[in-house]
Order: C-alpha cells, then structure tokens, then sequence
C-alpha cells in the first residue's frame, strides 16, 4: 500500500480457533504449533493464524487460497458475523470488536455489503423486491428504494426481469441480483465470498468484466474472496495467499508472479500465463531521453512484445495514465522477463 493510499480496514494480529476452550490453547498458537498437531493434541481447530492485514479504500482486495486456508473465515471477522479468538480489526478508524449491539448492525446495514457463493437470494421475492430488500433493512422511502433497485438492475443488466423470482433465472442471472441488491445500499465496503465460484466459467468471466467496469466508475473499497489465481490477478489491486489460517505473501499481481515467496507460492503460479500479468511499469529502467515512442506502463508483456519489435530501435518510453514518462523499456529486456518467467 502506497503513502498516498487511504487505509480502509487494518486487521491486526487476528487469531481465530474452533474448539471447545480456544483461550485454553492459545499459548499453543501463539508458540508455533501447526493445525495439524493443534487438531491432534487438542481437538482445536485453527482458523486464523496471526493475521495481519492492511486494505486501502477504493481498492480491490483479493484474499485467495485452497479450500480450508481460513479465507472465508477471515472475510466474516470484518462485518463481526465470526468473533475472533484474538486479535483487532478497525474499520475507518473504528474499532470493530469493540461496537454495540446498535453499532455493529449499523456497520452491517450502512457500511458493509456482502455477495454471497451460493447467491442468498429469497426465493419468494422477485427481483426488484430482492434488490431492494437492503434498503428496507435501512428504512429508505419505498419510492425511493423502487427507483434505487432499478438503477442498479439495469446497471447489471436485468432490465425486463424486475417481476421474475429467483427460480426463474439462470445462475448468473440470479449473481447480477446479488451484485445488484449489494450496490443499492452504497455501502462503502463489499464483502463477496467466493461470489462468481459456482458460475460456468464464461459466464464467471463476465461478471469479472461487470464488477471492474462497476469498479472504474465506483470505486468501493471491495474484499473479494477466490480460490481461483486465474481470477484473483486479473481482479486484485492487491493480492493476500493463505495457506492454514495464515498469510503467506501479499502484493500485486506482478509481485507474486515475478517474486514468489516460497515453494507453494510457486507451483501456485507455475502454469499462469506470465504475458498477461506482467506489465512494463514491473520490469522497465530508467527514463531516457534518447527514445521517442512511447508505451502505457500498464501495457501487459504479451501485447509488448511484438509493438517493441515493430518500434524502431526495438526501445520504447513507458508512461503512466497522464502521459508522463516514468520509465523505459527494450525488446530485449520485455523477452528477459518472459524468458525468466518460463
């Protein structure tokens, strides 16, 4: 997280254990122990391992790792639906453990919104009722939650379905609505759990496309749960892998591709398409004023490569968003990087 970012929610030093007498057994977490010799000495389970945190606002967090690794249990901390065993987490300054039975359901109706798996959509309800059910929970004006849930149904793209229920849609119909009903209440936070995990996978890569086409013109400070990499760079901003309730690395999608932290981060990315990841703000060099053409910093090395052959020279400028030149690259350095990829 750069200076400049604003920091959203910290989480400090959070511990989570399932069992029977957690403080009992915390001396043991704290001292080392592994899951599993915690499972098998004690019948505890560990959940969250020391996990510490920092998310900047108006950025896409993605937390990612393997069935079991304590992601899913980390994002329910946030909104308090899981109390933890130790630890802190503060959200805009605020300390979260530490709020009211009244404060912490207005963090849940005001502050925080959450997409589930599995779609959490009441059957009962048709799609504009399902949308709008988070403004009832808020006690907006009924006109005004009308016109509320059909901005956002039409944003997500079900103009026409507004009387269908849940039964009648598809299942990416039916993550539009929870997408949908999760925006209408402009909550600053969005808590998606696995959301596109149970979509076919064109369809999943679709609803991608929505949530970062939403993000450019919203910028929700959005924690997003996957335990798919493929997903998890093309989304995050920021990426956090967990491996048994622990984090293991955080950083961009470049940082994690080129610099792995370990073994198991590395046959995690072993068979990721580099070309797509890997962008020239990652590997260029100093600015030089010999060289004329220019190329975006966020240009990935696939597209690169065969523009810096075409260049005269084979070297080109790279520049940020306004055009300002931040750095250079050449044809032989952009083969370098995929060559080590490899």
């Amino acid at each position: 997280m750069s200076d400049q970012d604003e920091l959203k929610v910290r989480i400090s030093n959070l511990y989570k254990v399932f069992g029977k007498n957690p403080q009992g057994v915390m001396d043991k977490v704290q001292a080392g122990i592994s899951k599993t010799d915690l499972l098998d000495q004690t019948g505890h389970v560990m959940g969250l391992n020391d996990i510490s945190l920092d998310i900047p606002a108006r950025r896409i967090q993605v937390i990612m790792g393997l069935s079991g690794s304590g992601k899913s249990t980390l994002i329910r901390h946030i909104n308090r639906l899981i109390e933890p065993t130790a630890g802190e987490i503060w959200i805009d300054g605020e300390n979260v453990l530490e709020m009211n039975p009244a404060q912490l359901r207005d963090l849940r109706r005001f502050k925080t919104s959450m997409v589930f798996q599995k779609f959490g959509l009441l059957p009962h309800r048709t799609v504009e009722q399902n949308v709008s059910y988070g403004l009832e929970i808020q006690g907006v004006d009924e006109n005004d939650a009308a016109k509320r849930s059909a901005h956002w149904i039409d944003r997500v793209g079900l103009s026409g379905f507004e009387k269908h229920y849940p039964g009648q849609l598809s299942g990416g119909m039916q993550q539009r609505v929870g997408l949908a009903r999760a925006l209408a209440t402009d909550a600053e936070i969005l808590l998606m759990d696995e959301a596109f995990s149970a979509l076919d996978p064109l369809i999943r890569t679709d609803m991608q496309s929505i949530l970062l086409d939403l993000q450019e013109e919203l910028h929700k400070t959005i924690i997003f749960i996957t335990h798919d990499l493929d997903e998890a760079l093309r989304l995050g901003e920021n990426i956090a892998i967990l491996r048994d309730g622990a984090v293991i690395q955080t950083g961009t999608a470049q940082n994690i591709v080129m610099k792995p932290a370990d073994d198991y981060i590395r046959d995690f990315v072993a068979d990721i398409n580099r070309g797509r990841v890997i962008t020239m703000r990652s590997i260029m060099g100093p600015v030089s004023s010999n060289i004329t053409a220019t190329i975006p910093a966020s240009t990935p090395l696939e597209e690169a490569l065969p523009l810096l052959n075409n260049i005269d020279g084979q070297s080109a400028t790279v520049v940020d968003k306004t055009g300002t030149p931040i750095g250079a690259i050449d044809l032989s350095t952009a083969i370098e990087a995929m060559r080590v990829a490899e």
